[in-house]
């Protein structure tokens, strides 16, 4: 049994549940270009980082739309975000499990978006330093269940150590790009909802 097809047909058929859950909440034109805007320079973005291990700002500017503007759009923008990106790069069997591991990046921030209001840059940077190891560890079961053979606890650990340098620098990206860039892509991004009244969530700005 090839559980790795399995795997990617339900995260098709999850993709599309989502996606029309979502349209379904009636988004508006002006909400739907900014998941398109947002969506396209964070895919964009990773095209010219794709040479290094593993370093690119997508996730970083994935987390900062979810925490902005909310768990939904956040989900949305890191979905759409790996179709940009891998129009360039190549789509494969990997892309479903993309699209799902950075949106729920983004859902996630939403989520502390709501939780936390006026988080501090250090709690922010160690979100996405963390997600950096958590994007990989989702991407590590996609490779796992596709190339690996037995499939048992062994292999398993193998997979996930053998690709800890690569999740490594993910996640140190995410948090040089989070630490220098992130109160004030975070401060834009607010000013910006806040003048075209997007009102999912209260206005909010990132202390130093």
């Amino acid at each position: 049994m090839n559980y790795g097809l399995i795997s990617v047909i339900i995260l098709i058929v999850s993709l599309i549940l989502l996606f029309i859950f979502y349209e379904r909440k009636h988004a508006s034109v002006k909400e739907i270009s900014l998941i398109a805007t947002l969506a396209g320079l964070a895919g964009i973005t990773r095209v010219p980082f794709a040479a290094l291990p593993n370093v690119q700002p997508t996730t970083f500017l994935v987390i900062i739309s979810g925490y902005v503007f909310g768990p939904w759009f956040g989900f949305m923008v890191g979905a759409v975000a790996t179709l940009v990106s891998n129009s360039f790069l190549g789509h494969g069997p990997w892309t479903p499990w993309q699209m799902m591991a950075w949106g729920l990046a983004g859902f996630s921030a939403g989520i502390l978006g709501k939780i936390m209001k006026k988080p501090s840059r250090l709690c922010l940077t160690i979100f996405a330093f963390v997600w950096g190891f958590l994007f990989g560890y989702i991407m590590n079961l996609w490779h796992w269940l596709f190339f690996v053979y037995p499939l048992n606890l062994r292999s398993f650990i193998a997979t996930y150590a053998s690709s800890f340098y690569f999740d490594l620098m993910h996640a140190l990206g995410n948090l040089g790009f989070t630490f220098f860039l992130g109160k004030d892509f975070i401060n834009v991004l607010t000013r910006f909802k806040d003048r075209i009244s997007y009102s999912e969530i209260p206005v909010k700005e990132i202390d130093n």
